[in-house]
């Protein structure tokens, strides 16, 4: 069962690119720890102050021993130096995954095996 942690943080304009940049060796950090698949930050194309957080683990107990890690730490410390204006971040926990698009290449929000019952 695989967990994704999705979500928005918004900073002041001026703040969001030197923010992201600082960021950048604790998501390489994040990524190096057991059990991560994708630890993904990036800027919102239409809102100048938002990040978008995106991150997928393979277990619950890899994503706790992420949240009590240097990385997840030194993440904390490092954003609140650019004055966190809001945080929405939520946490799925999955136990389907299929690909968008079916044998025939064709994109579906329907679940293969669904069909298949």
């Amino acid at each position: 069962m695989s967990i994704v942690i999705a979500g928005e943080v918004d900073f002041p304009p001026e703040n969001r690119d030197a923010a992201l940049a600082g960021a950048k060796s604790l998501i390489d950090m994040a990524l190096a720890e057991p059990g991560c698949r994708h630890y993904a930050w990036s800027a919102d194309p239409h809102d100048p102050g938002r990040v978008h957080v995106f991150e997928e683990w393979d277990s619950a107990d890899e994503l706790q021993a992420h949240l009590k890690g240097e990385a997840y730490r030194g993440m904390l410390g490092h954003l609140s130096q650019y004055t966190i204006l809001n945080a929405d971040t939520r946490k799925y926990r999955f136990d389907l995954r299929e690909p968008v698009y079916g044998p025939d290449g064709i994109a579906t929000a329907r679940f293969l095996s669904e069909t298949a019952a």
